[in-house]
């Protein structure tokens, strides 16, 4: 019997380590490198992205490069509506959510240079007396604060969403129920939609005017996005995809009832528009609505970032998230992720470089760090901080393979240890107490953890990791109760097993 389980556990162990080394080789396949074509990237992205889309279940993806500062290629792919087999087309109006703030960034900027405030302007004097949002903010909250998400303010509701057409909250009332500092002001970087929508006050009270006409009038059309918009109107269905959520549920549209943060509807190509704007070189003559000295304040790090979104950047900017690379060169970035929708942009100041990915779904972040990753190869940029949500995705399958050995192999001891009677059903026992305890405390702290999570509404390690998730719940669940099992059943002593005078 012995040598049978024995056979069987090997067996079990070279199947799992093949699927595991299968997956790596997956991973690794070549990338066009430094100094090859556009064609043989987008060649690659043409072989390859079909495969990424059907393994993360991404029914649609938008991308647009830019070389040289100039939008140089667009594609789309997939479907805007599943159900109803309706391909996605350039022209579709995506949901770019938090890319928002680097567009509302860029106007706060247009503000900054026609002299109607200054970035280390306290924020409250820019504010009418009527507004109640002032009474949470103080002279320590300023413009600059608010741009680089380090006034103190927190990030604000999640999936507070409002069908079009239907009544919101005011701007005004928004901030009176969410702006509140919960972090003394300069002193860490905490992602704020809040700030970003008291700057949206901010630009109303300085110019008289709706936030989304001002930015429509003086950040979208000089920058010949045409088809961008922040604000919501019926015409604009036709052209918006269906959304889907992490269970590819389609999501209905709806509007935020702020709109700096991440109310921006925008194509591909007009994002592209954007990038290619924050890349021209100091000096070129290029009519970009700002000078280059203010395009680099707001690609300038101004705090430093720690915790999860340290993994990915190293400071953030005024409405960009900042990565210092391995050659000395910096990369600005941001992304967006809503119900249903996910966008990314990556650019190089220093080369002309940049991509755009715009998706309809929210499993995309694997998705798109793998075209990161291969995008970064062939622009000779090295690895990005995005990819490493590659590397994790890869480490986290070694995890599910080697908790699904340990299982197998701990199960396979505990049956075959009662039937013999080396082991019984005896939770009191006190033989071998202590490591024991310890390994039932650790099963049943696992499953405490996984049935925390499994009622979460939301968690981040679900969107990040959208396709693993579920395969590592089930595999750590099956270790912790393999854990209690066993340690519920220790072994018998052997009859000779005494102590000796």
């Amino acid at each position: 019997m012995g040598s049978v389980s024995s056979t069987r556990v090997r067996r079990a162990m070279l199947l799992l380590g093949l699927g595991v080394l299968l997956s790596v080789i997956g991973c690794a396949r070549r990338s066009p490198g430094e100094g090859e074509p556009l064609a043989a990237f987008v060649s690659h992205l043409e072989r390859r992205l079909p495969a990424h889309m059907d393994r993360h279940h991404v029914p649609g993806v938008a991308i647009a490069l830019v070389r040289g500062a100039e939008v140089v290629w667009a594609g789309a792919y997939g479907y805007s509506d599943v159900e109803q087999r309706r391909d996605l087309s350039l022209d579709a109006l995506f949901r770019v959510e938090s890319i928002s703030k680097s567009v509302t960034a860029w106007g706060v900027m247009t503000l900054v240079e026609r002299g109607l405030l200054s970035l280390e302007d306290p924020v409250h004097l820019h504010l009418g007396a009527g507004v109640r949002a002032v009474e949470a903010v103080g002279p320590e909250v300023t413009v600059a604060r608010l741009l680089s998400n380090s006034a103190g303010l927190p990030l604000g509701p999640i999936g507070e969403e409002y069908a079009p057409g239907d009544a919101t909250p005011s701007l005004e009332e928004y901030l009176a129920r969410e702006a509140r500092l919960v972090s003394e002001p300069g002193s860490r970087f905490i992602y704020s939609n809040v700030g970003y929508a008291l700057l949206e006050l901010v630009v109303e009270e300085v110019t008289g005017r709706d936030f989304a006409e001002y930015i429509r009038e003086e950040v979208l059309l000089p920058l010949g996005m045409y088809d961008s918009t922040f604000s919501w109107d019926e015409a604009l269905r036709a052209s918006l995809p269906t959304g889907y959520d992490l269970g590819g549920t389609p999501v209905p549209p709806y509007v935020y009832p702020v709109r700096a943060s991440g109310g921006l509807l925008a194509t591909v190509r007009d994002v592209a528009r954007f990038v290619a704007a924050s890349v021209v070189a100091p000096g070129a003559d290029v009519d970009r609505g700002l000078e280059a000295v203010s395009v680099r304040e707001l690609h300038a790090p101004r705090v430093g970032i720690s915790g999860l979104y340290g993994f990915v950047a190293d400071a953030y900017g005024a409405g960009h998230f900042v990565e210092e690379l391995r050659d000395g060169r910096r990369a600005v970035w941001h992304g967006g992720q809503g119900h249903g929708w996910m966008s990314h942009f990556h650019a190089v100041p220093g080369t002309g470089e940049g991509i755009v990915i715009l998706t309809n779904s929210q499993r995309s972040w694997p998705l798109m760090a793998e075209v990161l990753t291969a995008w970064a190869r062939w622009t000779g940029l090295g690895p990005l901080g995005m990819s490493a949500i590659t590397y994790a995705t890869t480490a986290l399958h070694f995890a599910i393979g080697l908790s699904a050995l340990a299982s197998v192999w701990l199960l396979l001891r505990l049956v075959l240890g009662i039937r013999s009677g080396v082991r019984r059903l005896s939770p009191l026992s006190r033989a071998g107490l202590a490591p024991r305890l310890f390994q039932s405390s650790l099963g049943m702290t696992t499953l405490a953890g996984l049935t925390w999570a499994a009622a979460q509404p939301y968690l981040f390690v679900s969107s990040v990791f959208p396709g693993v998730t579920g395969w590592a719940a089930a595999s750590f669940g099956a270790l912790a109760v393999v854990l209690i099992a066993s340690a519920c059943s220790p072994a018998r002593k052997a009859p000779d097993d005494r102590v000796r005078a």
